[in-house]
């Protein structure tokens, strides 16, 4: 009965409009109504559920309106020690603002006809790959294309050592399984052999698959075939080797202890095609890079997939800008490039400094991190 009486003192939308605040007359009538609406039915659902109501409903609909009102996506201190920081959107982007209004996106602005959006970005790649090269929204997408353009119908022969899973549960072998082709493990978790490979081509088999464990390392009684031997075994049966490079790093890192492959040494190795995110160790906006062989970028580019999956202006500019900025060495222009090339010494100086700003009061107050 009590349940039943409290939902008959919910108010009716008109008295809630009645006595909300004067500040909610900045709103839009159509969605101050809707959100009270939308209010009194979750009063409702609670009670029959037997929860109490307990907060008036007008400051329930104040504060929906002023959740509304302000940015969700905002900037944040990230006090990690991650500098690719997954939750905090991988590598944070420099100074980066794209030109207002319209821009010439599409549009060749020497000859005065309709241009390509790869125009922006492709020129660059090749000056840092040696190899023409495209972009997608993520490097899921990129993976989701080569395979779809180039094993459609047939067999990808991966590694299952390589059937690896990154983070919110994306897996490699999920992707393969929608994009067409029929995967064909070789080999075991731990060991591969190019033997392996050998022995799973086939009339059916389109491509030949490898993928950088970018997230993790096993080590002991493990194996796995040479890049060089799987370009060999590709040439030998004519079929291309795709590398998902995952950590996309074109500048050496080495040096400042980040031991990634580089994106241009697959390349040279031979690799057909090679894919790669925007947002690691490039340290750009969310994107995903293809480059290699020039009769294979072509195909991706002409498959109807790549228009689904193309960058945005926004993102376009962005990449453009960090591209540019690792091609001219302007590693400040890198956020991420520029924390991870920091000496010990200067990050204890930027940690002491910090130290400083701060009275020792506040810091006395701060919870012990352990």
């Amino acid at each position: 009965m009590t349940g039943k009486k409290q939902l008959r003192e919910l108010p009716a939308v008109y008295e809630v409009l009645d006595r909300l605040s004067p500040a909610t007359a900045r709103f839009p009538r159509n969605l101050v109504v809707a959100e009270t609406r939308r209010v009194l039915d979750e009063c409702r659902a609670e009670l029959l559920a037997g929860n109490a109501c307990d907060t008036p409903v007008e400051q329930r609909v104040e504060r929906a309106l002023e959740a509304l009102a302000a940015p969700s996506l905002r900037p944040a201190i990230n006090a990690t020690g991650v500098v690719l920081h997954t939750n905090l959107g991988r590598a944070p982007l420099g100074a980066i603002s794209p030109p207002p209004g319209y821009s010439n996106l599409e549009y060749d602005l020497a000859s005065g006809r309709r241009g390509k959006r790869d125009a922006h970005t492709g020129p660059l790649l090749e000056r840092l790959l040696g190899a023409p090269g495209i972009a997608v929204n993520n490097n899921a997408a990129a993976v989701f294309l080569a395979i779809a353009e180039l094993a459609d119908g047939g067999e990808a022969i991966v590694s299952r050592g390589e059937l690896i899973e990154i983070g919110d549960g994306f897996r490699i072998p999920d992707i393969m399984a929608r994009s067409g082709a029929v995967i064909r493990e070789v080999g075991t978790t731990n060991r591969t052999r190019i033997e392996d490979y050998r022995a799973a081509i086939s009339e059916r088999t389109r491509l030949i698959l490898r993928v950088h464990p970018s997230n993790f390392r096993i080590e002991g009684f493990t194996a796995r075939p040479e890049l060089a031997e799987l370009v060999a075994l590709g040439r030998e049966f004519a079929l291309p080797v795709y590398e998902d490079l995952g950590s996309g790093c074109l500048a050496d890192l080495r040096p400042f202890g980040i031991d990634e492959p580089l994106v241009s040494e697959s390349l040279a190795a031979g690799v057909d095609l090679v894919s790669f995110s925007g947002d690691k160790l490039l340290g750009g906006p969310q994107a995903g890079i293809l480059a290699g062989r020039p009769d294979l970028v072509a195909r991706l580019r002409e498959n109807p997939l790549f228009r689904a999956l193309r960058l945005d202006k926004t993102i376009c500019y962005a990449l453009e800008q960090t591209l540019r900025a690792i091609l001219l060495e302007r590693w400040e222009d890198v956020p991420a490039l520029a924390m991870i090339r920091r000496s010990p010494a200067e990050i204890r100086g930027r940690c002491e400094g910090c130290w400083r700003k701060f009275p020792r009061s506040e810091l006395r107050s701060l919870p012990a991190v352990r």
